[in-house]
């Protein structure tokens, strides 16, 4: 069936909304209606043919008392759902009794699977039946959905001749009606749009992102695709159609598995129905969602790794509930997020703020590692994922976790307004556990913000996006691997730092330079003694005789009654300083894949602190115990482009222009008073 035809019955479909329901809601809520209808319909007529082998068998099974019915009910019905009621939406139809009506449809929905009644369960579609009974538009409703005018059968209509009147739709034509029908309720929503569905075309470039570099190593077999934040399902059924489409090109046979989780009911539901409508009734059992089943706290496939893994997880959105149920941050010991790295127990988890990144530690967890080609990953962040958290906080961690295990391959800038709901920068993270020899080490950062094809319209606050000229530069540079003015490589080490506490001594007017002071001394100190930078530094500590004096970790060599002691400071709080010391003054981190030892560290921030602080604070120091480990990746430091300066013969050039037409205002202005 060609698009004329699809957007005539999407067009049908949109208008029955209008034609029934424009009193009864506002538009933003048609889709409550139209989109489980949509649904319902659709199934009944795939059931139509095999209605009756399903209520013989449901018979036989009843009188034989078997209870475990659906293998066998599903295979009469010959789809991975039935219905076992008396009634299809034709019988429905001639009811004239509106009670009698609501009765029946009721009764019905209750006959579909599991499986179906979880999406009208999730669409909360039996709170519209009252509604649409009492206003009596339940029985317009079936009769516009059944009209002669559209076919939502896979069998196509014939006329007495047996000529098909109305082709059939297969199963990926309704799923491309369905989605076109999501597309625009989305569009008519435009403020929650984006929370649940993510622009086709950035999926596109996200399912070429996991999939190209390995086109060339598709071997015949089974692949799994997960999401973990799924929505409407998008981004699985793109993947699978590019997983697919590309197996073919090189002669490969290939079985797709999907398996998705989506914690916002409606959008689980439609993700489900769509995977449904499209004949794909095993991925439809593997899609888990409803409010109960958030991915953070509630993980539906611990057990599971995954071939590739792409999502688009929730931005800034509070997980403290998640947090809440999973223990508190100190009872937390899920796997995915409490990690043993390099010989330490890492902490992944985030400020409860904001859990985005925890769905990338998510896939990170569910990554196959003894497999051939291991695993691909995408996933969509908006840039606080690069730089927020402290070092040794949970974003900085998983930052830290993914590049030293050396998983990160490629972060790509998209476009500003790209996404319906935001206009905010956003970036594609691109991981591998098995990265190709030339890639070892190294992370590649795109700018493609310039890259992109305005919109004739804006939806939302969508202004442009991707053409597939835009795809295939972006994929140019990322196969290219290349410096260029748009693509950056840098060893792993170069987004590491080490964050450093630097110590100068508290100095007080007026005590003895010659003795120690204890801590309840000193705090009377404070509250009675002025600082000064002259005044002698407070000793909180002499240490034995034979210690070495080391005065970059705080050890200094005085004279004590004409004694030379080592002794330590105390240190004045409002003086403390931190510096970020990358890991590139380590010389060796400039090669790909070196990751700093305990004494590449050392060496490090001394020669730091020797060239960049001693020479303005001679008496600083700091303390190794506190030295902790962080990471952030800054697009703005390595594709910032400063603004060219005038030059002064413009500026002069302005500046004569002014004066010219200024000329004689003055005079005019105050002529009449002087």
């Amino acid at each position: 069936m060609d698009s004329t035809q699809l957007n005539w019955i999407v067009n049908f479909i949109w208008g029955i909304a209008d034609d029934v329901l424009r009193d009864l809601y506002v538009r933003g809520k048609y889709r409550d209606v139209i989109l489980p209808m949509t649904v319902i319909r659709r199934l009944d007529a795939v059931l139509e043919p095999t209605k009756q082998s399903v209520l013989d068998m449901k018979d036989k099974l009843d009188k034989a008392g078997i209870t475990n019915q659906e293998a066998a009910l599903r295979k009469a019905a010959g789809q991975a759902f039935y219905n076992t009621s008396k009634f299809t939406l034709r019988d429905l139809k001639a009811r004239a009794n509106r009670q009698q009506l609501e009765a029946d449809f009721r009764a019905y929905l209750d006959g579909f699977s599991a499986n179906v009644q979880d999406i009208i369960n999730n669409f909360e579609f039996r709170n519209q039946i009252p509604r649409l009974s009492k206003a009596d538009a339940l029985g317009t409703l079936i009769e516009k959905f059944l009209d002669p005018a559209i076919n939502l059968s896979p069998q196509p209509v014939l006329d007495s001749n047996g000529d098909v009147i109305k082709p059939g739709l297969d199963n990926h034509a309704m799923g491309t009606i369905f989605e076109e029908l999501i597309r625009r309720f989305n569009e008519e929503n435009n403020e929650e749009a984006g929370e649940h569905w993510t622009p086709r075309d950035a999926v596109k470039l996200m399912a070429r992102l996991i999939f190209e570099p390995i086109t060339d190593r598709i071997q015949d077999g089974t692949y799994l695709l997960y999401d973990g934040a799924c929505g409407t399902g998008g981004m699985l059924t793109v993947a699978e159609e590019t997983l697919l489409l590309l197996a073919n090109q090189k002669g490969k046979e290939v079985s797709v598995h999907l398996f998705g989780q989506e914690i916002n009911a409606e959008t689980y539901a439609i993700c489900k129905a769509d995977l449904l409508l499209k004949g794909e009734g095993s991925a439809a059992d593997n899609i888990v969602g409803g409010p109960e089943h958030s991915t953070l706290s509630n993980d539906a496939f611990p057990d599971k790794e995954f071939d590739f893994m792409l999502s688009n997880p929730p931005y800034g959105k509070s997980w403290k509930s998640d947090l809440e149920r999973m223990g508190g941050k100190s009872g937390i010991k899920d796997p995915r997020f409490i990690v043993e790295h390099r010989g330490e127990e890492l902490s992944l988890l985030t400020r409860s703020s904001d859990g985005q990144l925890l769905f990338l530690a998510n896939k990170v967890a569910k990554m196959k590692h003894s497999s051939p080609l291991g695993s691909r990953i995408a996933e969509v962040h908006n840039g606080s994922s690069l730089f927020t958290g402290d070092a040794g906080q949970g974003e900085s961690n998983i930052r830290r976790y993914i590049i030293e295990n050396d998983w990160l391959e490629a972060i790509v800038a998209l476009p500003l307004n790209m996404f319906y709901n935001t206009g905010i920068a956003t970036y594609i993270w691109v991981l591998s556990n098995r990265k190709p020899e030339h890639r070892k080490g190294l992370v590649q950062l795109i700018d493609a913000t310039q890259w992109y094809t305005p919109l004739r319209k804006n939806l939302g606050k969508k202004n442009c996006e991707l053409s597939e000229d835009d795809i295939r530069r972006i994929m140019e540079a990322f196969h290219a691997f290349e410096e260029t003015e748009q693509s950056k490589i840098f060893p792993n080490a170069a987004f590491g730092y080490w964050k450093v506490t630097v110590e100068r001594p508290l100095r007080l007017k007026g005590i003895d330079s010659q003795r120690v002071f204890s801590a309840k001394e000193i705090k009377k100190l404070k509250e009675t003694r002025e600082r000064a930078e002259d005044a002698p530094p407070v000793i909180k500590k002499i240490h034995n005789p034979g210690t070495k004096p080391d005065p970059l970790r705080g050890l200094f060599e005085v004279v004590i009654n004409g004694k030379p002691c080592v002794v330590e400071y105390e240190p004045d709080t409002e003086l403390r300083d931190t510096e970020q010391i990358s890991f590139l003054e380590c010389p060796a981190c400039n090669e790909p894949g070196y990751l700093p030892t305990n004494a590449d560290m050392q060496k490090a921030i001394e020669n730091f602190l020797r060239r960049e602080v001693i020479p303005y604070a001679p008496d600083a120091w700091y303390d190794p115990a506190s030295v902790k480990i962080g990471y952030e990746i800054s697009f703005n430091r390595y594709f910032y482009k400063p603004k060219a300066l005038r030059t002064l013969e413009e500026i002069r050039a302005d500046l004569l222009e002014v004066e010219k037409d200024a000329e004689g205002l003055l005079e005019e202005i105050l002529g009449g008073i002087l």
